[in-house]
Formats: C-alpha cells, sequence, structure tokens
C-alpha cells in the first residue's frame, strides 16, 4: 500500500538524481579536462550515463501514467519496467565498458596527473551532491520498508525502478568517487599513473556489478512478478472472511506497475448458495479488495462451484 502511494506522487528520487548527475557531469568532464585524469573522466562518463538514465525513468514514468486503450487493456504500466531494464544496459555497456576502456588506455599509455587539486574538489562537490540524491533516494524506499525489515531486503522487494534504480545508481556513484579519489591520492603520492588507470577500472566494474543486479530485478517485474507475500495472503484471508465462501481454491497475481497489480482468484463456495448470494459475496469479495489493496486494479473471479455446473447444464 506505501508504495502504491509512493508511486502516484511524482518521482522525487529520480527528479533529484537527475539535478545533481548533470551539474557533477559538467564539474568532472572540466577537471578531466585540466588534470589529465583517467579516473575523473570515467566519472564524468557515468555521470553522463546516469543522467541520461534519469531521463529515460522519467519518460517511463510518464508512459506508464496511460489511460488503458483497445490494444492495452491493462495499461501502460510496464512501460517503466521496460525503460528500467534500458537503463541498466546503457549503465553496462555505456558507463562500465567506457570506463575500463579508458582505463586500460590510460594504464597502455600513462601519463601524470596535473593539478590533482581540481580533482579533489570536484570529488568532494561530486559526492556531496551525490549523497544528497541517495539520501532523498533511501528515505523513498524506507516509506515502502515493513517493519524490521533491512535496508537490502527492501531494495529487492521493491516493485518500483524509479526508487530502487535511483539507489543502486547512486550507491555505485559514491563508491565510484571513492575509487577515483583513492586512484587520484596514490598516483599523485607514488608518482604513478597507474593507479589512476586502475581506478578508471574498478569504476567499471562497480557500474557492470550494479547493472547486472538492476537487470536481474527488472526482468523479474517484466515477466510479471507476483505481488508481495503479505499481500497475497491479506487478499487470501478477506475472501475466507466471507462465511458464503469455502476456501480459496487458487489465487494469481502480477504487477503491471507498481501501483498496477492484477488479481486472478478462484473461490469454492459453500454448497447450498442461491445464484444471488454468490453474486452478493462475489461483489463484496471484489470492494474489501479494492479498499484493502489500493495497488489492485483489476480483480477477475472464478467461481467453482458454477464452472463445475456448467456442463451438466448444458447437458440438460
Amino acid at each position: 500500500m506505501a508504495e502504491a502511494q509512493a508511486s502516484e506522487e511524482k518521482p522525487i528520487a529520480v527528479y533529484g538524481a537527475l539535478a545533481a548527475n548533470l551539474l557533477i557531469a559538467i564539474a568532472k568532464f572540466i577537471a578531466a579536462a585540466f588534470t589529465g585524469s583517467s579516473s575523473m573522466l570515467a566519472e564524468a562518463f557515468h555521470s553522463v550515463v546516469d543522467t541520461g538514465n534519469e531521463g529515460l525513468l522519467l519518460l517511463g514514468h510518464k508512459r506508464s501514467k496511460k489511460e488503458p486503450d483497445e490494444k492495452h487493456p491493462f495499461g501502460y504500466g510496464k512501460e517503466l519496467y521496460f525503460w528500467s531494464l534500458v537503463v541498466a544496459m546503457l549503465l553496462f555497456a555505456i558507463g562500465g565498458g567506457l570506463s575500463i576502456y579508458e582505463g586500460i588506455v590510460h594504464i597502455q599509455n600513462p601519463e601524470p596527473i596535473e593539478k590533482p587539486i581540481w580533482n579533489y574538489g570536484v570529488l568532494l562537490v561530486a559526492f556531496l551532491a551525490e549523497g544528497t540524491s541517495w539520501v532523498i533516494a533511501i528515505r523513498q524506499l524506507l516509506k515502502q520498508r515493513k517493519p524490521g525489515e533491512g535496508y537490502f531486503k527492501a531494495f529487492r522487494r521493491s516493485k518500483d525502478p524509479s526508487i530502487f534504480v535511483v539507489v543502486a545508481e547512486d550507491s555505485a556513484a559514491l563508491l565510484g568517487i571513492l575509487a577515483a579519489a583513492l586512484g587520484v591520492y596514490l598516483s599523485v603520492t607514488f608518482e604513478n599513473p597507474f593507479f589512476d588507470g586502475a581506478a578508471s577500472i574498478v569504476i567499471g566494474l562497480i557500474l557492470i556489478v550494479v547493472a547486472i543486479i538492476l537487470v536481474y530485478e527488472t526482468r523479474a517485474l517484466i515477466m510479471g512478478e507476483a505481488a508481495d507475500r503479505d499481500v497475497r495472503k491479506s487478499i487470501r484471508e478477506i475472501a475466507t472472511g466471507f462465511d458464503e465462501v469455502a476456501e480459496v481454491k487458487r489465487l494469481l497475481t502480477m504487477h503491471f506497475a507498481p501501483d498496477q497489480v492484477l488479481v486472478n482468484i478462484e473461490l469454492k463456495m459453500r454448497t447450498g448458495l442461491s445464484p444471488e448470494a454468490i453474486f452478493h459475496a462475489v461483489e463484496a469479495v471484489q470492494k474489501k479488495i479494492h479498499e484493502a489493496h489500493p495497488e489492485v486494479s483489476s480483480v477477475f473471479l472464478e467461481i467453482e462451484s458454477l464452472r463445475s455446473t456448467q456442463p451438466e447444464n448444458a447437458a440438460a
């Protein structure tokens, strides 16, 4: 329920990350030009990719809110998941690939870092900006966290890419900044450009690992991930809470978006009920499910007793 409410709001985490990454990318390119630092250039590539990624997330968020139509009767919610997968692929191919390539080139053709104060200054500003964006994203994630639940479990359970993608990207950015700063420090201290190139490769590996995690998470959502176990348990309890319902024979759920869940439920009704009693019970079950879980956009109910009697009626 908290996730549904969060997704109805504007994607604050994405806007914060977009503004931070755009300013940081410009500053890093300027610093890389003045110092010749490979790790700084890799970080600049990273920030450019992140800026583009936030734009794609905003595009996906906007398109996912389109109303259902004849061609897409369940709406466009999965657009957000599709563009999140594109973000992960770009992070892997461009962010990680370019950073590793730049690091290898720098190791093969080493150049000393000039005016390292530029690097330290820009990296400090970048760390503060990325840290602010990370805090905003974490706060959004915490709104979805269950009591006693760990951060990583909340991240894995989240169905909202506009939050968990930003958390992952910002975490990678902070680690990358630390790697870049260490690379610059070691290169200047030991007068050996190898450390700067190695730091660029480390940054690329960090981005690739994060990209793989994001691909795994978004793939599950695109394929049709079920609602949380607690949500499924609650729906079962709602249905069996009516005297007319004997048991829930089958319950299928699937996320079309963070705030759009499809529910297909098969109920076994108690014997001796009139068609009117079954009809009113079905309406009551649907209504209570919607009230308890606003993220449930569609509920399809099958009644075993009616379905099983259809052949007999047809034969008669």
